[in-house]
């Protein structure tokens, strides 16, 4: 479908070239944080993460960590912050900037999802796109922003997307995809155009980690959403941390590839600042608060990998 909000422009075509092809930079242990929303309670809590560890860490923020932040203060925070470190472009970001709204949030929503959301989703990234006009120096700063970057853990080949492999809002790394068999050979091929151990990826809010062989394990981890809670009954975010050591922080699940280990950390964030924070701009009948506040207050009808089913709680 060609309606905003659902489209996926040409310029989010990226391929598994340009992840091959970016410059590789070498970490001791990487946080990946996907979807942090404008959470400011999560992105703390992601930063104590990091002082915990016993040695050096990089935090990649891989898109969408603009969202619910639409007042001046928070978006300055958020965008202040994370661009102390390193950050790839998420289709929120894509179109603050953009000339057009013919891509509405460029989220590339597949028909599965209801139009409603579609509609709320254009309307809470106009109003964020007004907010980042009024600060151009961030603005610009966030444009510059690559769509995929790439790093070494120990052996381990790392590509960091937004998306999948060919897009930046692609939804070939949503769980659903990542268990059809008829994508199995899409998948060998776009690891093999890429060059990498592991693909790192968010964008579609549910998190899944799967590992595969295609002459040596391969691994998809998708962490869902850093800002939000991600599973039933849950009140934490969620981040993929790659590291040459075992994290210090308890695992919800992860895998090892060639001595890396991988694991999906939980973030666990004040809960009512965040929640009140969220209310502060988005109040009842709003549309962020009609499309998110279930989830935010109760996480959403999914169960997390290797745990029980949490909607049955």
């Amino acid at each position: 479908m060609s309606t905003p909000g659902r489209n996926c422009p040409l310029r989010y075509r990226h391929g598994p070239g340009a992840i091959a092809g970016a410059p590789e930079r070498r970490a001791e242990t990487l946080y990946v944080i996907g979807g942090l929303y404008g959470n400011p309670q999560a992105l703390a809590a992601v930063e104590a993460m990091a002082r915990a560890e016993p040695g050096p860490v990089t935090l990649c923020f891989n898109g969408d960590f603009n969202w619910f932040n639409v007042d001046d203060a928070g978006f300055c925070a958020i965008n202040e912050r994370v661009l102390r470190h390193d950050a790839i472009l998420g289709n929120v970001e894509a179109e603050l900037g953009a000339d057009s709204a013919a891509a509405g949030c460029g989220c590339a929503y597949p028909d599965s999802v209801d139009q409603g959301v579609v509609e709320r989703s254009n309307q809470i990234h106009a109003r964020l796109k007004r907010t980042a006009a009024r600060h151009p120096d961030l603005l610009a700063r966030l444009g510059e922003l690559p769509m995929v970057a790439r790093y070494r853990v120990g052996e381990a080949r790392v590509g960091v997307v937004h998306g999948d492999a060919d897009s930046l809002a692609g939804w070939r790394f949503d769980v659903g995809a990542l268990d059809d068999p008829r994508e199995h050979a899409w998948r060998a091929q776009a690891f093999a155009g890429a060059d990498v151990d592991v693909f790192a990826s968010t964008h579609t809010c549910r998190p899944v980690m799967r590992s595969y062989d295609f002459g040596g394990i391969k691994v998809i981890a998708n962490n869902g959403a850093a800002g939000m809670p991600n599973a039933r009954h849950t009140r934490y975010g969620i981040l993929t941390r790659i590291g040459v050591a075992p994290p210090p922080h308890a695992s919800l699940y992860g895998h090892t590839v060639r001595g890396a280990h991988l694991d999906a950390l939980a973030i666990r964030y004040d809960h009512a600042v965040w929640q009140q924070c969220f209310l502060d701009n988005w109040p009842e009948g709003s549309p962020a608060w009609l499309s998110y506040f279930e989830r935010i207050a109760y996480g959403p009808e999914f169960r997390l990998e290797g745990t029980p089913d949490l909607t049955a709680a």
